[in-house]
C-alpha cells in the first residue's frame, strides 16, 4: 500500500509543480506592488515606507519605491505567463534576499517558502504550461534544444 501510494505521488506532474511554484508567490508580490500604487503612479505612502521603514542602503526611498512597484507588477505577470520564467523568478529571488537580509530578517520562514518556489523555477524551468515551453517547442529544431519539462 505504500509503495502504490509513493508511486501514485510521483505520477504527480513536474508542471503542475512548477506552475504552483510560479502562481502563488507572484500573487504575493502582485498584491505587495498593488499598495505601493494608485492608477499609474507611486503613492507618497510607499515612497514613505522606505525612508522610514525599509531604509535600504545606498538607495534613495524614492527611486526604491518606484523599482520596487515596477518590479513587483512585471516579475509576477511575467513569471504566471511563463514568460522569461527564469529571469523573472531570479528577479523575485534577488528582491526576497533584500527583504530577507534588509528588511524583515525574523520572517525567513515566509521568504524561505518564496525562494524554494523561485528556486525550483530556475533550477528546472516553469514547465509545459507557459509560453516559455511554447516558444521552446516552437525554436528547438533550429538548436537541438531539448523539449521542455
Amino acid at each position: 500500500m505504500a509503495l502504490h501510494l509513493r508511486d501514485r505521488l510521483d505520477a504527480i506532474p513536474l508542471s503542475l509543480l512548477t506552475l504552483c511554484a510560479r502562481v502563488f508567490p507572484a500573487a504575493v508580490f502582485w498584491q505587495s506592488g498593488q499598495t505601493k500604487v494608485e492608477g499609474w503612479h507611486v503613492t507618497d505612502g510607499a515612497v514613505a515606507l522606505f525612508r522610514e521603514e525599509y531604509r535600504l542602503p545606498l538607495v534613495d526611498p524614492w527611486l526604491a519605491a518606484h523599482l520596487a512597484a515596477f518590479a513587483e507588477h512585471a516579475f509576477p505577470v511575467l513569471l504566471v505567463l511563463g514568460l522569461a520564467s527564469r529571469l523573472s523568478a531570479a528577479a523575485l529571488l534577488g528582491m526576497t534576499l533584500v527583504i530577507e537580509v534588509l528588511v524583515y530578517p525574523d520572517a525567513w520562514p515566509t521568504h524561505g517558502v518564496w525562494a524554494t518556489c523561485f528556486l525550483m523555477v530556475i533550477a528546472r524551468g516553469p514547465g509545459i504550461l507557459s509560453i516559455d515551453a511554447l516558444i521552446a517547442r516552437r525554436y528547438r529544431h533550429l538548436r537541438g534544444w531539448p523539449a521542455g519539462r
